[in-house]
This record gives structure tokens, sequence and C-alpha cells, in this order.
């Protein structure tokens, strides 16, 4: 299958085509960023709630799509989630980055789930629910995921209203200071380095060059062998 990539404006167009007064925002932005001033392209769209799965849908019919995260926010009377997804990903210079943003109003905090369309969507939406308190809908594992079997129900720690983390739960660690009697983390001995002149080659240790201005020394004969010894004193 061939990738045919286009450009984030193009994606904008598409969107706004197929949904039109279902999208509420969209921005498409470009920048270029690093010394070889390597242009980013970004498509910034918020979406009708009703209208987020068809959304997805539609990216994957331009291409499928790298799911970052979905990231999100208590905004005060609402609950922002942010599909933070990436398009035409390992073709150079076309890669886009597409957020799909959506609000839920405190009164309902039902989304759809996206998993169906990309699988490893529910890891990041089971961490959306126990953080945020909104329901998925249709997630395949509602499990929690990062908070412990023991910590209070209905207490979110995103959230900035009375549903958030509450006074008496936060530990203030710098009046309880550093705690005492912990072993010492195991710590591996240093290697010792091997001396310069171990490793020095024998052809490094030759002697240094004469200095300018100096006759170099004369080439000494090598020491002749035992034989030839003897026989220099037969001669003689």
């Amino acid at each position: 299958m061939t990738r045919t990539a286009i450009t984030a404006g193009q994606v904008a167009d598409i969107f706004t085509g197929a949904f039109g007064d279902g999208i509420e925002d969209i921005q498409v932005k470009e920048w270029a960023e690093g010394t070889r001033k390597s242009k980013n392209h970004a498509v910034w769209i918020r979406v009708r709630r009703d209208l987020l799965h068809d959304a997805v849908k539609k990216l994957i019919e331009i291409d499928y799509p790298h799911l970052g995260v979905v990231s999100g926010a208590d905004t005060g009377d609402d609950i922002e989630l942010l599909y933070h997804m990436l398009i035409f990903f390992g073709i150079p210079h076309a890669e886009i980055t597409v957020t799909l943003t959506i609000s839920l109003p405190k009164s309902d905090l039902r989304v759809p789930t996206i998993s169906d369309l990309i699988p490893g969507a529910v890891y990041t939406e089971r961490e959306k629910q126990e953080m945020l308190g909104i329901e998925v809908i249709g997630i395949p594992d509602s499990r929690g995921l990062f908070l412990p079997p023991d910590f209070p129900k209905g207490v979110y720690p995103w959230r900035k209203d009375e549903t958030g983390i509450r006074d008496d739960m936060v530990k203030e660690l710098w009046q309880v200071g550093r705690p005492e009697g912990r072993p010492a983390p195991p710590v591996k001995p240093k290697e010792k380095k091997k001396k310069e002149d171990d490793a020095e080659p024998a052809a490094a240790k030759e002697s240094a060059p004469p200095v300018q201005g100096e006759a170099p020394p004369e080439p000494q004969s090598p020491e002749p062998a035992a034989d030839e010894k003897e026989e220099v004193r037969q001669d003689e």
C-alpha cells in the first residue's frame, strides 16, 4: 500500500468539509526549529464530543495515526481531553501532528472509547478515568492503572474542584525531612585504571629524537654472535 502524504492545510480542509459546524475551531500551525530549521506541521481541531469517534475514523482514512497520548485538564466547568496523534509517520518532511480536542461538562463526563479504532488507546483512557473521573463508554478494560487499590473512591488527583486531592492527603515532605535508617545503596567499586606506561607499546619507549642543533648519536652495530667472535680470534 502506497501512502500519499498531503499538507496540514489539506487535512484541515477535509475535516471542515466532513463535519461542518461540528468543528468548533481549527488551526493550522507551522514552525521551524533546530539549526537546520526543520519545519514542523500541526493541525489543532476542536470537535464536538459526539463527533469524536467519527473524527478519528476520518483521520484513519487519511493515514493511520500514531497515538501519542490523551492528555486532560480540569478547566473549571468542564474537563478537556486532547487526543495527540501523528500521521504520515516515517515519511521525511511530511509528518503532521493532529490534536483532537473535546470538552466534557462536569454534569456529563461520558466519552466514547476509540480503542476499537486504535487498540493502544485503552491504556491512556484508563488513566483519564482514574485521574479525572470521566467515564469512557465501551472501554474493554476499565480497571485502574496507576492508583493503588486502597486509594479513596471518588477522589481524582487531576481535578481542581472538591473531588480533587484533599488537604489531609498532601504530605509536607519538607517538614518530614529525609527518611533515616535506610540501608546505603550498593555502590559498585571503581575499577583501577591501568597505568599508561603499562599500556605503552615497546615502540613508543625508544629514545627521544635529538634536540635541534645537536649531532644525532652514531648508530651502534649489533653485537656479533658467539661463533663470529671465535672466527675473528682465529684470524688474529
